[in-house]
């Protein structure tokens, strides 16, 4: 019997031939990443047991993405005992902030995550492993165990089959359709909670960016993996910036899926997800119109160079509306730069903008850029429920970088398809 892609990458961290869904196994991770707000809690457990070291520190991965401004007493005290930590453990790889950005971004963009690479992370949007074809599985509170061991029991997943069918029209792009895809789950009642969405069919239309925009909305549906084989193109980016050398993956011929899911995007509309959670999408004319006071562009759901790319082509020679507050967060230091580089910090801030550091950004639970009492947000953030931004009664609607874009320059939610078709005449 074949293997999905999952089970393949699972079989080779586990040093077996073959592994199925339903095993227990014991991988051994290629790297292993921690983020900024649990190395505390990871560290003492730890030490309480008088374990001073990790398993390997040079495949430990420490990153500052969440706090990256000290906004409170709390967040400073965590990052210096973040360094302190580092130092301890001996950890090379530590990206503190202004070093890195966000860890489910930038280390696919240094060739520090590759095509078949299998790790850990505390983080469940690590998901954004499968759009350049590995798999990294959360481990939540396991964290410390496998600091500690190298590895730790792992279910082997089932996995779903995506089959994709057309071509998404102009000014529909891969956020719309990982709503879509939230919506259609639910409305189905297809159990997705810990399986792994393998991705088949017409998906060499999608760029690396709008792979890791799809990964990102499944992560909220309670799936424990997303994975895209890597297409010509995916595997050139990777090959150009490969730190190592890498074998790409690929799901068997005959491989078991537990259910398949068919989709055909050629008619799909650009979407929101209403206030409450991403599975809430509705085409965007269902809510065009509605009033926007705070807008936000960036995160691990669309914070790629791509992604503001796209953001910067209808900001151009535009301005945002002067009842709404538009923030921008690339999801990399490498992005901020070529930001500068190629002209478009200089679009977003002629627009009326502001840049913030790179990171997780309002999206880590409000820790910046707050909505008020009754306030009304557009934005690319990986959830919405309610206070994700602070206050509760604030409505969260989430759409592409287009959207928020085109919503942020009239005030009001706003089809990005209307602003492309003037920049063709």
């Amino acid at each position: 019997m074949g293997m999905t892609a999952a089970e393949k990458i699972l079989s080779r961290a586990s040093g077996v031939a073959a592994v199925h869904a339903g095993e227990i196994v014991y991988p051994v991770p290629d790297f292993v990443m921690i983020h900024d707000g649990v190395v505390m809690g990871a560290k003492e457990e730890l030490d309480a047991l008088g374990i001073d070291r990790v398993f390997d520190a040079n495949r430990i991965m420490m990153v500052t993405d969440h706090d990256v401004v000290y906004l409170n007493d709390r967040a400073a005290a965590r990052g210096a005992f973040n360094r302190r930590a580092a130092s301890a453990w001996g950890v090379k790889q530590f990206y503190d902030a202004g070093r890195g950005g966000h860890g489910h971004i930038f280390p696919t963009e240094r060739g520090l995550l590759l095509p078949g690479m299998f790790y850990f992370d505390n983080d469940r949007h690590c998901t954004n492993a499968g759009g350049i074809g590995a798999l990294a599985i959360r481990v939540g509170a396991e964290m410390s165990r496998v600091l500690a061991t190298g590895t730790n029991w792992t279910l082997v997943p089932k996995t779903i089959c995506v089959k994709i069918s057309g071509r998404l029209q102009p000014g529909v792009y891969g956020r719309d359709l990982g709503f879509h895809l939230a919506a259609l789950v639910k409305s189905r009642e297809l159990d997705i909670d810990y399986r792994v969405l393998e991705f088949a069919g017409d998906i060499e239309q999608f760029s690396l960016a709008e792979r890791i925009a799809l990964c990102s909305t499944p992560t909220e549906m309670r799936a424990i993996g997303v994975f895209f084989p890597p297409s010509q193109a995916v595997l050139d980016y990777a090959r150009a910036r490969a730190t190592r050398s890498f074998v790409p993956v690929y799901p068997d011929a005959d491989a078991q899926y537990e259910a398949e899911l068919s989709i055909d995007v050629s008619r799909l509309e650009p979407q929101v997800a209403l206030p409450g959670g991403p599975y809430k999408a509705a085409d965007l004319s269902r809510v065009a119109g509605t009033r926007v006071d705070h807008a936000f562009i960036g995160s691990c759901g669309s914070g790629m160079y791509d992604d503001l790319e796209v953001a910067a082509s209808i900001l151009r020679g535009r301005r945002v509306a002067s009842n709404v507050r538009l923030l921008v967060v690339p999801g990399s230091e490498d992005s901020t730069r070529r930001l500068h580089r190629e002209g478009l910090l200089e679009v977003f801030q002629d627009a009326g903008a502001f840049v913030l550091p790179a990171g997780c950004g309002p999206c880590a639970s409000g820790r910046m850029g707050l909505l008020h009492s009754g306030e009304v947000s557009i934005c690319t953030a990986t959830a919405n429920g309610a206070g994700r931004f602070g206050a509760r009664d604030a409505d969260i609607y989430l759409g592409s970088p287009a959207t928020v874009a085109a919503s942020a320059v009239t005030g009001t939610i706003t089809d990005p398809r209307e602003f492309l078709a003037s920049a063709l005449h």
